[in-house]
């Protein structure tokens, strides 16, 4: 055995005794031994000369879950909060309130009348009528005690802290508790309903912070772990992956979440979710469940997202959104085939809001979003995404797919007195062949349905009815062409491929439907 090699056994050792390769099993270690002149050896003694504290996470194997946890988790606070709620005589709440301190089924069950209400229910009285009995009506809501409790983050040494909007709403106290057990009473700054981010601040000085790293550059299947007080277990340390980036949830299309398999529970909201560097990436605000806890999935906020509402909500307590005013659908392969749309990628435009910001910028319905400011428009919730980030008043650049073709476009966004972008679902099975009967609009429909052209669908059937058009359906325009008569429609079905995709009003709303032609 050389020098080197005996150098380099020593130097594993030494690493494998310090935790630093807790995570490399035999072989590895052997090779690692057996290879004193390969290239692997600089690597390793990089990693052993480099700063105290550079990089929690080891260089190999396993993140260092217990070195983040000691070194960031004081800068992660416990939040408990207390206030009234408005309960009805028989026992709903009127208010809404969804603290974390409990599953919401347990606390629709706080009312006087709850035991006989759920009695009625098992046995098939319909709902409500608790209330029509003699002496029982609604009556005026009464005020009862709200007590709930969630997480934060440190994120400036003199006291501003991060947490989810619903864990402060209708907070009349807030109290922050320290992982040294010091308590403070925190003043809400402000939140945000849209974006579910809120920041709150506690007089004190010289407190942990945690440093903000980058969601952008998460990758899925990439180690990240959550700390926070799931149940009021305070300090909880949990970890999993990535599942998943640009997640757009049904009741909030503006925020794209991040998916995680880490397990998150009712308290956990408001907390860091942090990557293997001790980073934060996201705030935990969302699980999907059926059983009210968890079950696998879990969503958080990017930190990208949530420091553009705290710099807002810090200088003015409020946050401006700001609003591109258009309604947009996925680019599923039937639609990339309608639009001759080299990808099934992109936002396809379904609706734009009369004299809105899109409208003045000239996009249209049947427009496919391709690029934001150069960034790319894979799903369709990538561009609420991006108009979230953007002020009212910013300018940005649009790449649309038009007519078979690419096109730019700017658009001045305007303020939020609507979402900035929503997405419209649509989970229509297109098949066989077109299907429909149609006839011309008379003056008095177009002027009801607000529209200058267009036909109605007198009978659906074949593909057109199975991908959801109905009888009464306003038929807009085909393939992005907007239709006068039959004979226009029949010609673009008539040169389709494969499918088309045909822009349908119904109830005052536009969506767009593929329909297979092959």
């Amino acid at each position: 055995m050389n020098t080197m090699e005996l150098k380099s056994k020593k130097l594993v050792a030494a690493l494998l005794a310090a935790g630093v390769l807790g995570g490399v099993g035999a072989t590895a270690v052997d090779r690692l031994q057996s290879q004193a002149h390969a290239q692997a050896a600089p690597a390793v003694v990089q990693a052993a000369t480099a700063p105290a504290g550079a990089n929690v996470a080891p260089a190999m194997g396993l993140p260092n879950f217990s070195a983040i946890a000691a070194k960031y988790g004081p800068a992660v606070v416990n939040i408990s909060v207390s206030g009234t709620r408005k309960v009805s005589m028989n026992g709903d709440d009127d208010d809404g309130d969804d603290s974390d301190s409990a599953p919401a089924a347990a606390q629709r069950g706080a009312g006087p009348d709850a035991q006989l209400q759920e009695f009625m229910r098992q046995f098939g009285f319909p709902p409500g009528m608790l209330g029509q009995m003699p002496g029982r009506g609604r009556g005026p809501a009464q005020e009862q005690p709200m007590h709930g409790q969630g997480s934060g983050f440190i994120v400036s040494p003199d006291g501003l802290i991060l947490t989810n909007a619903h864990v402060v709403r209708g907070a009349q106290e807030v109290t922050v508790k320290l992982t040294d057990r010091r308590e403070f009473k925190a003043k809400v700054l402000g939140r945000d309903d849209k974006t579910d981010v809120a920041v709150i601040k506690i007089n004190a000085t010289g407190l942990p912070t945690l440093p903000l790293g980058s969601s952008q550059a998460l990758m899925p299947g990439e180690w990240v772990m959550a700390i926070g007080s799931p149940f009021g277990f305070e300090n909880s340390v949990t970890a999993g992956v990535v599942s998943a980036k640009g997640r757009s949830l049904p009741d909030d299309s503006a925020v794209p979440f991040i998916q995680t398999d880490v397990p998150v529970n009712p308290g956990n909201s408001g907390g860091p979710l942090l990557n293997a560097r001790g980073e934060v990436v996201g705030i935990n605000s969302q699980i999907y469940s059926r059983s009210g806890g968890y079950q696998g999935l879990s969503f958080a906020i990017p930190i990208e997202l949530a420091t553009h509402v705290q710099q807002q909500l810090v200088a003015t307590g409020k946050v401006d959104h700001a609003r591109l005013g258009v309604t947009v659908q996925d680019v599923n392969q039937a639609f990339a085939d309608s639009f001759k749309l080299p990808r099934p990628e992109g936002a396809l435009v379904a609706n734009v809001e009369a004299g809105g910001p899109a409208a003045s910028a000239g996009l249209k319905a049947g427009d496919v979003i391709t690029k934001v400011d150069g960034q790319p428009v894979v799903a369709s919730g990538d561009l609420p995404a991006a108009i979230g980030l953007a002020k009212p008043g910013d300018r940005v650049k649009l790449e649309v797919w038009r007519q078979g073709k690419a096109e730019q476009l700017t658009a001045e966004l305007g303020g939020a007195k609507g979402k900035a972008a929503t997405v419209a679902k649509n989970d229509a099975a297109p098949q066989g062949r077109l299907g429909l009967a149609l006839r011309p609009l008379q003056p008095d429909e177009k002027r009801e349905a607000k529209v200058d052209g267009g036909l109605v669908v007198e009978q659906a059937s074949g593909a057109a009815a199975r991908a959801g058009v109905q009888p009464g359906d306003v038929v807009v325009a085909v393939n992005g062409q907007p239709v006068k008569d039959i004979e226009q429609v029949r010609g673009i079905v008539a040169k389709a491929d494969k499918s088309v995709a045909l822009l349908v009003q119904r109830d005052g709303q536009q969506l767009f439907v593929p329909v297979n032609v092959g």
